[in-house]
């Protein structure tokens, strides 16, 4: 089979078109046709080696897995051992950001991730489901009427949908991300959008109620002062030491009312069916860019690291 495959860690230089063996699904795994993949920061990470954690995760040396890809819809091609609640033919999606493997025409994946994809959702669409809208769905979780929220990464997947949610639930919305994107989040529904080159969001001396970071930099007293009493910061990602502080070090802002910390994400079977009927009820739409061959995965994971993607880009082997 075709996958896009690599064994060092370091950029998009080092991904190849490859033909590799068939998988063959272990006890509680099935085999998938992949139909679509989403390309997310997590495989950005995976590819260069860092933030730390994803060696912690991928292997410290060099790569466990060679494919990337989490994202994943596919059909139900072979079944393994002990799997008895799907069915071949069947099609399904997952986030397997710990296992990955989506970049390639099959993959292997656990059965028990897998929730059924509606029949309202092409294939595309809910390849950008899992990661980005559970994701999404956490980080906006919440919110009421009236409440200042500012999204840092607000262009991308999760951004996009997290910012849906929250003009839903009547909050005023702060995009902040980079100068390309600031006039398409204004078009999404952002009440204020900042370009944050040219604005540090927490020394503008603007407090908000709740702060989505997706990418964090700022250590724990920095983002204290865009908080208010009962104010509340959860970051995604970032470099090892920033969440660190932010878990260790905002411990000590409590007693301000303030809450930092990383936002958890209760991923799986689960969430993912939740993310999918929400599509489905018009609740959340993803924005997809681009729908592209295995052989554009190098540029898009580019792309993706540079953040220069409005939304997701789908690879569709």
């Amino acid at each position: 089979m075709k996958a896009v495959v690599y064994d060092c860690y370091g950029g998009p230089e080092d991904l190849r078109l490859a033909d590799v063996p068939l998988p063959e699904p272990r006890k509680g795994q099935v085999r998938l046709r992949v139909l679509a993949c989403s390309v997310n920061l997590s495989d950005w990470e995976y590819l260069v080696g860092s933030p730390f954690y994803a060696r912690m995760a991928g292997g410290l040396r060099r790569p466990k897995q060679p494919v990337l890809g989490s994202d994943i819809v596919g059909i139900v091609d072979k079944l393994g051992p002990e799997v008895t609640d799907l069915s071949l033919g069947q099609r399904v999606m997952g986030d397997f950001v710990m296992t990955r493997g989506g970049f390639a025409e099959y993959a292997c994946v656990a059965a028990a991730e897998l929730a059924g994809v509606p029949d309202g959702l092409s294939d595309e669409v809910a390849a950008c489901l899992p990661q980005a809208g559970g994701i999404a769905v956490a980080g906006a979780s919440g919110l009421t009427e009236g409440c200042r929220f500012l999204i840092n990464g607000a262009g991308g997947g999760s951004g996009t949908m997290a910012l849906q949610l929250a003009k839903a639930a009547g909050a005023h919305v702060t995009a902040v991300d980079n100068a390309s994107k600031t006039d398409w989040l204004a078009s999404l529904g952002a009440d204020e959008v900042i370009d944050y080159r040219a604005v540090d969001f927490a020394e503008s001396g603007t407090k908000w109620d709740k702060i989505l970071d997706m990418v964090a930099t700022r250590r724990p007293a920095k983002i204290a002062a865009a908080l208010p009493a009962g104010g509340e910061y959860r970051a995604l990602g970032g470099g090892a030491l920033v969440l660190l502080s932010l878990v260790v070090g905002g411990l000590r802002f409590k007693l301000q009312g303030k809450s930092i910390g990383m936002l958890i994400v209760p991923a799986g079977r689960n969430l993912t069916a939740q993310v999918a009927r929400m599509a489905v009820e018009g609740q959340i739409t993803p924005h997809l860019e681009a729908v592209l061959p295995l052989s554009s995965v190098p540029e898009a994971l580019r792309r993706t690291g540079q953040g220069e993607v409005q939304g997701k880009l789908v690879i569709r082997p």
